[in-house]
Protein backbone atom coordinates (compact mmCIF):
# COMPACT_ATOMS: atom_id res chain seq x y z
CA UNK A 1 0.00 0.00 0.00
CA UNK A 2 1.46 3.57 -0.76
CA UNK A 3 -0.05 6.43 1.77
CA UNK A 4 -0.59 10.05 0.52
CA UNK A 5 2.78 11.09 0.70
CA UNK A 6 3.83 8.65 -1.80
CA UNK A 7 1.45 8.75 -4.65
CA UNK A 8 2.62 10.69 -7.37
CA UNK A 9 0.66 12.87 -10.01
CA UNK A 10 0.87 10.36 -13.67
CA UNK A 11 1.61 7.16 -11.97
CA UNK A 12 -0.34 4.27 -13.54
CA UNK A 13 -1.64 1.50 -12.00
CA UNK A 14 -3.48 -1.83 -13.75
CA UNK A 15 -5.97 -4.32 -13.52
CA UNK A 16 -8.45 -6.39 -15.88
CA UNK A 17 -11.70 -8.11 -15.16
CA UNK A 18 -14.43 -9.68 -16.56
CA UNK A 19 -18.22 -9.52 -16.21
CA UNK A 20 -20.57 -12.85 -15.79
CA UNK A 21 -23.80 -13.17 -17.04
CA UNK A 22 -24.64 -14.09 -13.15
CA UNK A 23 -22.98 -10.68 -12.32
CA UNK A 24 -24.37 -8.85 -15.02
CA UNK A 25 -27.89 -10.16 -13.53
CA UNK A 26 -26.98 -9.40 -9.97
CA UNK A 27 -26.22 -5.86 -11.11
CA UNK A 28 -29.01 -5.11 -13.22
CA UNK A 29 -31.36 -6.30 -10.03
CA UNK A 30 -29.65 -4.21 -7.59
CA UNK A 31 -29.56 -1.26 -9.70
CA UNK A 32 -33.18 -1.92 -10.83
CA UNK A 33 -31.97 -0.41 -13.79
CA UNK A 34 -35.23 -0.71 -16.79
CA UNK A 35 -34.30 -0.78 -20.01
CA UNK A 36 -35.43 -2.55 -22.78
CA UNK A 37 -31.95 -3.20 -24.40
CA UNK A 38 -31.57 -6.00 -21.69
CA UNK A 39 -34.74 -7.83 -22.40
CA UNK A 40 -33.78 -8.08 -26.32
CA UNK A 41 -32.16 -11.19 -26.80
CA UNK A 42 -29.86 -9.27 -29.85
CA UNK A 43 -28.29 -6.85 -26.99
CA UNK A 44 -28.68 -8.64 -23.45
CA UNK A 45 -25.17 -9.60 -23.10
CA UNK A 46 -23.89 -5.74 -23.30
CA UNK A 47 -22.53 -4.80 -19.78
CA UNK A 48 -24.17 -1.84 -18.64
CA UNK A 49 -21.82 1.67 -18.54
CA UNK A 50 -22.97 1.80 -14.73
CA UNK A 51 -22.27 -1.61 -13.74
CA UNK A 52 -18.71 -1.16 -15.65
CA UNK A 53 -17.94 2.39 -13.94
CA UNK A 54 -18.59 0.59 -10.53
CA UNK A 55 -16.40 -2.36 -11.62
CA UNK A 56 -13.97 -0.33 -12.45
CA UNK A 57 -13.78 1.78 -9.09
CA UNK A 58 -14.47 -1.38 -7.22
CA UNK A 59 -11.07 -2.79 -8.91
CA UNK A 60 -9.14 0.51 -8.32
CA UNK A 61 -9.85 0.29 -4.44
CA UNK A 62 -8.67 -3.27 -4.27
CA UNK A 63 -5.09 -2.13 -5.82
CA UNK A 64 -2.21 -3.45 -4.06
CA UNK A 65 -0.78 0.22 -3.75
CA UNK A 66 -4.58 1.33 -2.89
CA UNK A 67 -6.10 -1.35 -0.29
CA UNK A 68 -5.50 -0.47 3.20
CA UNK A 69 -5.91 3.44 2.70
CA UNK A 70 -8.75 5.03 4.58
CA UNK A 71 -10.38 6.37 0.71
CA UNK A 72 -14.16 7.18 -0.36
CA UNK A 73 -15.24 8.28 -3.50
CA UNK A 74 -15.70 12.23 -2.97
CA UNK A 75 -17.03 13.27 -6.54
CA UNK A 76 -16.42 13.10 -10.48
CA UNK A 77 -15.53 16.83 -11.61
CA UNK A 78 -14.66 15.79 -15.06
CA UNK A 79 -12.67 17.15 -17.48
CA UNK A 80 -12.32 20.92 -19.12
CA UNK A 81 -11.78 19.47 -22.58
CA UNK A 82 -15.34 17.68 -22.38
CA UNK A 83 -17.30 20.69 -20.71
CA UNK A 84 -16.84 19.24 -17.55
CA UNK A 85 -18.22 15.75 -18.35
CA UNK A 86 -16.72 12.62 -16.70
CA UNK A 87 -17.22 9.41 -18.72
CA UNK A 88 -17.52 8.47 -22.30
CA UNK A 89 -18.20 4.89 -23.53
CA UNK A 90 -17.02 4.37 -26.78
CA UNK A 91 -17.54 0.80 -27.68
CA UNK A 92 -19.95 -2.00 -26.25
CA UNK A 93 -18.21 -4.47 -23.50
CA UNK A 94 -20.16 -8.23 -23.48
CA UNK A 95 -20.58 -10.73 -21.04
CA UNK A 96 -17.13 -12.79 -20.60
CA UNK A 97 -14.96 -9.94 -22.52
CA UNK A 98 -11.60 -8.61 -20.62
CA UNK A 99 -11.70 -5.37 -19.33
CA UNK A 100 -8.14 -4.22 -18.95
CA UNK A 101 -8.10 -0.79 -16.73
CA UNK A 102 -5.44 1.51 -16.46
CA UNK A 103 -5.76 4.00 -13.51
CA UNK A 104 -4.09 7.22 -13.49
CA UNK A 105 -3.28 9.67 -10.77
CA UNK A 106 -4.28 13.18 -12.82
CA UNK A 107 -4.36 15.49 -9.56
CA UNK A 108 -3.07 15.33 -5.90
CA UNK A 109 -4.39 18.12 -3.80
CA UNK A 110 -3.66 18.58 0.13
CA UNK A 111 -6.84 19.14 2.18
CA UNK A 112 -5.77 19.43 6.05
CA UNK A 113 -3.57 17.60 8.26
CA UNK A 114 -5.92 14.71 8.70
CA UNK A 115 -6.51 14.22 4.52
CA UNK A 116 -5.69 14.27 1.18
CA UNK A 117 -7.79 14.14 -2.50
CA UNK A 118 -6.22 12.51 -5.37
CA UNK A 119 -8.10 12.56 -8.70
CA UNK A 120 -7.90 9.30 -10.82
CA UNK A 121 -8.14 8.90 -14.46
CA UNK A 122 -10.11 5.16 -15.74
CA UNK A 123 -9.46 3.75 -18.99
CA UNK A 124 -10.42 0.62 -20.02
CA UNK A 125 -9.86 -1.37 -23.32
CA UNK A 126 -10.94 -4.66 -24.74
CA UNK A 127 -8.34 -7.22 -25.01
CA UNK A 128 -7.40 -6.56 -28.88
CA UNK A 129 -6.82 -2.55 -27.91
CA UNK A 130 -10.61 -1.18 -28.48
CA UNK A 131 -11.08 1.82 -26.08
CA UNK A 132 -14.18 0.99 -24.12
CA UNK A 133 -14.82 3.34 -21.46
CA UNK A 134 -12.39 6.77 -20.31
CA UNK A 135 -13.20 8.52 -17.07
CA UNK A 136 -11.58 10.72 -16.24
CA UNK A 137 -11.16 13.17 -12.44
CA UNK A 138 -12.88 10.79 -10.09
CA UNK A 139 -11.77 11.75 -6.61
CA UNK A 140 -11.37 10.31 -4.13
CA UNK A 141 -10.64 12.04 -0.58
CA UNK A 142 -7.80 9.76 1.54
CA UNK A 143 -6.52 10.03 4.99
CA UNK A 144 -2.77 11.06 5.31
CA UNK A 145 -1.82 8.13 7.49
CA UNK A 146 -3.97 4.91 6.95
CA UNK A 147 -5.23 3.43 10.25
CA UNK A 148 -2.70 0.51 11.38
Amino acid sequence: MKKFSELKVGEEFFSTCTFSKKELESYLAFSRIKNTIFDDDEYNSIISGRAIIARMEGEFTRLSQIYGNMILLYGMDGDANWENRNTRFLKPLHIDEILKIKFTISDKKEIDDEFGMIAVDFEGKKENGDLVVISKKNLYRIKKEPPR
